[in-house]
């Protein structure tokens, strides 16, 4: 361990990797997360996974509710971090936040920067059908991911991969090249890159409504939408007074059936055809109130039939 102090900002699942990272290699002063948010059908508060964290292992836990009005600077000055390092936190910093630390601050973000930045980087990739992603560590500035950037680490976006399974790997991965970020501006070897402005990208927060199943679009299209809503918040087909959510869904063969009538029903799956022509084949389904179950169980216990639609 060395005696950097570092100081995080984080606040989901996709963060607490990279402040496992900085807790077992550097002197990490303190947390910054957001603040608790109700959960689940209850609505009881729900502390977020990186608080979770620095409560089991001791270390100080700021949840600040505004971060313009000046009040922050009392934690900067308590805790004198050397290098503010953020991961998915869910704010930007003010001018005198990013100022303070004499390293500055960095980011991992979830994407190859200067695509996608916002704040779904990894849902939009699936759902826009990437072939590529990874994670970039930059610099932090004023904009929303602007900053010049240190390095970037990539991977495939396979045809499996769900915005969960990507989340997971780009998780460990950021908290991989956060360390070896910080460890090139401790040396002196970091470079720093502006990014391209001309190809920029920008990936909004998920709306629930963009969830919502339409088989008059193209197969492909459908089923990236689908693998891109998994887990969260699901991909949806309205069903009078109940939703069915689609978890995961892979092409299909042809069909000639009209979009959203059922092509065939077998132990693999549902196939259900599209615009374009072609079918997804859904694998996991669940019915509103229900739990998730595989496609073909379902279609036996809702009694689908060939040429139907799902319900």
């Amino acid at each position: 361990m060395t005696d950097l102090r570092v100081l995080f900002m984080g606040t989901p699942q996709f963060a607490l990797e990279s402040c496992k990272m900085l807790s077992a290699r550097y002197h990490l002063v303190g947390v910054v997360t957001q603040p608790d948010r109700p959960s689940g059908r209850g609505g009881r508060l729900a502390a977020p996974p990186v608080k979770e964290f620095a409560i089991s292992r001791n270390l100080p836990v700021w949840q600040p509710e505004n971060l313009k009005d000046g009040s922050f600077r009392q934690v900067l000055e308590q805790t004198k971090p050397d290098l503010i390092a953020v991961a998915a936190y869910g704010r930007i910093l003010p001018e005198y936040i990013l100022d303070y630390p004499r390293y500055g601050c960095i980011n991992v973000h979830g994407s190859l920067l200067p695509k996608y930045r916002g704040a779904a980087p990894i849902q939009r990739c699936v759902i826009n059908g990437e072939e590529e992603t990874g994670v970039t560590i930059m610099k932090m500035a004023k904009g929303m991911d602007t900053g010049d950037m240190i390095l970037q680490k990539k991977t495939p976006v396979m045809e499996q991969d769900t915005a969960g399974t990507l989340f997971d790997r780009l998780a460990v991965m950021g908290a991989e090249a956060l360390e070896e970020a910080i460890e090139q501006i401790l040396s002196g070897r970091a470079v720093f890159t502006p990014q391209k402005e001309s190809e920029a990208t920008y990936a909004p927060m998920i709306e629930k409504a963009e969830a919502a199943i339409d088989f008059s679009r193209s197969a492909r299209t459908v089923r990236n939408l689908i693998m891109g809503m998994n887990p969260s918040p699901g991909a949806f087909l309205d069903c009078g007074d109940y939703r069915l959510k689609i978890h995961e869904a892979f092409l299909g063969e042809a069909s000639s059936r009209a979009p959203g009538t059922i092509a065939s029903i077998c132990p693999e799956g549902i196939a259900v055809a599209c615009g374009d022509g072609l079918c997804v084949l859904i694998k996991s389904i669940q019915k509103q109130g229900k739990n998730k179950t595989d496609a073909y169980s379902y279609a036996c216990g809702a009694k689908l039939a060939v040429g139907g639609r799902l319900k």
